[in-house]
């Protein structure tokens, strides 16, 4: 009987571990799939991965909104060339999930070459069975 009971903790631990690691592969996914948008401007990737309720914050302070995010990267008005992410961590609970990164770019704002480093705070919610971009904040690393 304890030997019973014994396996059946260690199957549902097993479980339970297998589920949170398909959650945080799919949020990894889709924080890798932002990336790919942000470097390569393709509209409809900058909208397919962002929440129409989307709050996109910047280092120096602006927010924009989806429309205003899509647009300036779309446009080439905020230009990623290269990004590079490191220190990623992700938290998921429910449909909601953090990721945590550093951002190290190359960036071509309207034509002017420049780096940045920023820490990241992101912040997935699934919808319509999707993991979409809800909220987005910009650090400068200090």
């Amino acid at each position: 009987m304890k030997k019973s009971i014994l396996f059946l903790l260690l199957t549902s631990s097993m479980l339970f571990t297998t589920a949170q690691s398909k959650d945080d592969k799919a949020v990894a996914d889709a924080a890798g799939f932002l990336v790919k948008a942000l470097e390569s401007g393709i509209r409809a990737d900058l909208e397919s991965i962002a929440s129409d309720q989307l709050s996109y914050g910047h280092s120096n302070g602006l927010i924009e909104n989806k429309a205003a995010f899509v647009e300036a990267i779309a446009s080439g008005k905020s230009d990623f060339v290269k990004i590079d992410i490191s220190n990623q961590t992700i938290a998921v609970s429910g449909k909601t999930a953090i990721v945590r990164h550093r951002l190290d770019g190359v960036t071509n704002n309207n034509g002017t070459p420049g780096e940045i480093h920023l820490n990241i705070l992101l912040v997935f919610r699934v919808e319509k069975g999707n993991w979409k971009l809800y909220a987005r904040q910009a650090a400068r690393v200090m």
